[in-house]
């Protein structure tokens, strides 16, 4: 068996078990909150069945067992395990009747849409702005863009989200408050609500780009000057190489962490965008976590972490088949030997 195949096959068990340990977390934390789930849903049909207690009787015995809130927390969770094996997330209590696969599957695309490209962007500029800092260390430029670098990366998501809100939208009226598109109108492929769209998209995506460019900045920088005193760079020198290819392997060096840290980043951005969305009221699954975790809807929980969960697990097998394919020593079988 090759190195490569060792390494996967090890990395897809550690996800498998990662996997059982967190469906376990998120079945358990939703019933550590006090009080009763169907306690909103159950107070509206009340109130719509005041006359006839038999009704109320028999819907009540209904949801509990539609939710299996009645049974024993062993059975709960088995319940929960074959619904999820099967691809049911269950029905939601907070938007009864409606699926909760259909619900979060209706919100994900906007986290997505958000999330992906600020990411991914703050990564590349990031790492671009860091390696420049970290090769003209103790220069003027990189006395410049350190202390930026320190604020971004200790400027919380949801700070910058209200000091960009008070000034864009608020102080000046140039962008929108809140939400992903003007209230009133329906999301088509249009020009003009492509434009709409943009411009309620450019604040909570700014929050997020810029807040998280400054640790990828101070951490590419500590890796280049770091690699920049290696004993094979001063090797390479002494052969003769040229600057530009000693500087393409210590870029090439300096990336193996930052890789690793870009799949590791979307499970940290998620409590950051979480707030990002309520800042600016946008209809991704953080606010749906919010306002599922506020109403006790165990279903709906469940189903957003799992979602969450999922996408996090799957990001990180998929850096891991990008770190083995760029680190040769995984494909000579140096590590994990």
């Amino acid at each position: 068996m090759s190195p490569v195949l060792r390494f996967l096959i090890r990395r897809i068990g550690f996800f498998a078990l990662t996997f059982v340990v967190f469906t376990l977390v998120i079945f358990t934390l939703p019933r550590a909150i006090p009080g009763n789930p169907l306690s909103t849903l159950l107070s509206q049909l009340f109130q719509q069945a005041q006359a006839n207690p038999e009704l109320i009787r028999a819907v009540y015995k209904r949801l509990m067992d539609e939710f299996g809130v009645g049974k024993p927390l062993h059975e709960q969770f088995l319940l929960f395990i074959s619904r999820t094996l099967k691809g049911d997330l269950g029905t939601s209590i907070a938007f009864y009747p409606r699926k909760v696969a259909d619900i979060v599957f209706a919100y994900l695309p906007w986290s997505l849409g958000l999330l992906i490209p600020a990411v991914l962007t703050s990564w590349i500029i990031g790492n671009m702005l860091g390696a420049l800092a970290g090769y003209k260390r103790t220069t003027a430029l990189d006395n410049a863009m350190l202390p930026a670098f320190l604020t971004l990366s200790q400027t919380p998501y949801y700070w910058l989200a209200m000091i960009f809100l008070y000034i864009f939208a608020v102080n000046l009226g140039w962008l929108p408050i809140g939400g992903a598109y003007s209230s009133g109108r329906i999301p088509k492929l249009t020009l003009d609500f492509i434009v709409d769209m943009l411009r309620h998209y450019v604040l909570p995506y700014l929050s997020i780009l810029l807040s998280s460019m400054g640790g990828w900045a101070i951490g590419m920088r500590s890796m280049v000057i770091y690699e920049l005193g290696s004993d094979y760079v001063d090797y390479a020198d002494s052969l003769g190489l040229s600057d530009s290819k000693i500087l393409r392997y210590v870029f090439k060096n300096s990336m193996l962490p930052q890789v690793t840290g870009l799949a590791l980043n979307f499970g940290s951005i998620l409590g950051g965008s979480l707030i990002t969305e309520l800042v600016f009221n946008y209809p991704g699954t953080g606010f749906l976590l919010f306002r599922a975790i506020s109403t006790l809807d165990y279903p709906l929980i469940q189903g957003v972490f799992m979602l969450l969960i999922s996408t996090l697990l799957l990001a990180n097998l998929i850096v891991d088949f990008v770190y083995a394919y760029i680190d040769p020593r995984i494909r000579t079988g140096y590590i994990g030997e």
